[in-house]
């Protein structure tokens, strides 16, 4: 009997190594096939087609949209995007330190940081870049500028510029330098006793940053209580959000798993290093757009009953990619695994693998949502994102301060405002005047400001559909009440949504003297998380009992 049952286990096993040598074969042999009647058709188009091919942007073009059928993070790099691979990665590339973009047909100067050279040499919001280094950029594209404008660090650049109120072209020489942005945007003290640290991205230098932002808040200011923000942050290098983890927690406490196809892929992250900030009271400041690294550190303070977390669900990017190299200095960035933090529950909201027949996909719905626990025994559910502790709204209407932002005539306002103002009050104190924002509403005006709404957008897609089934006529009258109703009386929802217009106008202009720190503190003053996240941060009692410490 024993030989019996032996023998009906070795061709059971026998069989699954069959099995899986056959589909080993299989799986060899497709992609054999089908690289072989691309590379077929490949060489009939060079041979026989009637126009000259590009064969590198059709490679590209195939790739992409062989990629795109997978999910939005894997894709192809060839060798002239390693610029923007390295920058993903380390925050750094060498150029001017500026961002740039295109308005009605050129390439302007959008905004320069501070301290670096474009600042530094007095390039300013609003210059129309007109030539490099004798190139005319007359009809480029916005990345075909920025390559231009990048290069070797010490090499001499010379940008011919337009400015507002100058009649003629303005020059400037100077040296092009390695650019690396600061993960950390702003720190300061917001309260007594209480700091805050805007953290941007994961870059391989935030861990680090972030550091010495918060030991210098201590130092200065003695601190007891942390705002960390990252909000808007979509993530980066897994390694800095395990670091920063690690700055509050015990030294190998897991923060987060991977898990993938093939075992490779599978890793566990434990904090590195003992605690350098353990008994500081902790907030993390978050949003829809915080995605991926944010979201392994804000889930696994969450879990881990670190951290309030204070804001908006979280995007749900749950998803891991490793970068490939794939010859001729190109690169894959591909997704191998989706991220777990440490209560089990998946960060991932979206399940790309099961594409509706549209080709698009949905979130996970809350009814499979999946309940797990945190460290302290409080209630946490999966389904993609992180939800936070206390959940905050953006209670902000799309209107017309928005369209005014999507037509750039803040930004327009703005350049000829600091033509006419040499200095303006600091953030702290910064306030529109009564006379600034109705120079700005005769701006519009003598712009000829218009904009359809989305509603009237929907209106006339409705009015062409009844149009089609005959049905206009029936409804006419009704149709013309309608449309008198959804039409905008630009001077009363001018008047209606002043303070959002003041609030983007005033952004705007204290960009220009102040640049992204002035922006960040200036935002701050308004700012409804904060507010919420100051409050419980004064309250031990409220703060411990979100967290269930103490009973």
């Amino acid at each position: 009997m024993r030989k019996i049952i032996q023998l009906s286990l070795f061709l059971f096993s026998f069989t699954i190594l069959v099995s899986a040598a056959n589909s080993d074969e299989q799986r060899s042999f497709r992609i054999s096939k089908n690289l072989s009647i691309f590379n077929s058709l490949l060489r009939e188009l060079d041979l026989y087609y009637v126009d000259t091919l590009s064969y590198d942007k059709m490679m590209k073009s195939t790739i992409d949209n062989m990629l795109i059928k997978l999910d939005p993070y894997t894709v192809y790099m060839p060798e002239e995007e390693t610029d923007d691979l390295k920058f993903m990665t380390t925050g750094e590339y060498a150029g001017i330190g500026a961002m740039i973009m295109n308005k009605d047909k050129n390439v302007i100067i959008s905004e320069p940081y501070e301290g670096m050279p474009a600042q530094r040499n007095d390039l300013r919001a609003g210059d129309i870049v007109l030539e490099v280094d004798g190139q005319k950029m007359d009809g480029l594209s916005v990345s075909d500028v920025s390559s231009k404008l990048k290069g070797i660090p010490n090499t001499t650049i010379k940008i011919l510029i337009q400015r507002y109120g100058e009649k003629k072209p303005i020059e400037k020489v100077f040296l092009r330098e390695k650019i690396q942005v600061n993960p950390v945007g702003y720190s300061a003290l917001i309260s007594d006793k209480i700091g805050y640290v805007l953290l941007n991205e994961f870059t391989d230098r935030a861990a680090q940053e972030l550091k010495s932002s918060i030991a210098e808040l201590i130092k200065q200011h003695h601190i007891e209580s942390l705002v960390l923000d990252v909000r808007n942050n979509g993530g980066g290098l897994v390694d800095e959000a395990v670091k920063i983890v690690g700055y509050f927690l015990p030294k190998g406490t897991e923060v987060v798993t991977t898990k993938g196809k093939n075992s490779d892929a599978d890793r566990t992250y434990k904090t590195p290093s003992e605690p350098i900030f353990p008994d500081l009271k902790l907030v993390v400041l978050a949003n829809r757009a915080s995605a991926s690294a944010s979201e392994i550190l804000a889930g696994s303070l969450q879990d881990l009953d670190r951290a309030v977390i204070i804001g908006e669900r979280t995007f749900g990017k749950g998803l891991v990619q490793n970068i490939r190299p794939v010859g001729y200095n190109g690169h894959l960035k591909v997704t191998t695994a989706k991220y777990y933090i440490p209560s089990g529950r998946c960060i991932q909201a979206i399940d790309y693998s099961h594409r509706n027949e549209d080709g698009s996909v949905g979130r996970v719905p809350d009814s499979l949502t999946t309940e797990f626990s945190t460290k302290n025994g409080r209630k946490v559910r999966d389904g993609g994102g992180i939800v936070p502790d206390t959940i905050t709204k953006d209670d902000r209407k799309l209107n017309i301060a928005y369209y005014i932002f999507a037509q750039n005539l803040y930004f327009d306002f703005a350049t000829k405002y600091v033509y006419e103002h040499p200095t303006i009050a600091s953030p702290a104190d910064f306030l529109l005047s009564d006379t600034d924002f109705n120079a700005f509403t005769n701006y519009l005006i003598e712009k000829k400001f218009i904009y359809t709404s989305q509603t009237e957008k929907y209106y006339n897609e409705l009015l062409d559909m009844a149009k089609y089934e005959g049905l206009d006529k029936r409804a006419e009258e009704e149709f013309v009440a309608l449309k008198a109703k959804l039409t905008p009386d630009i001077t009363k929802n001018i008047e209606e949504n002043k303070e959002d217009i003041v609030d983007l106008l005033s952004l705007e202009i204290i960009k220009r003297y102040y640049f992204q720190k002035g922006e960040i503190q200036f935002s701050l003053r308004t700012d409804k998380d904060l507010k919420v996240a100051l409050e419980l941060l004064k309250s031990k009692e409220e703060y411990n009992k979100t967290l269930k410490i103490g009973g």
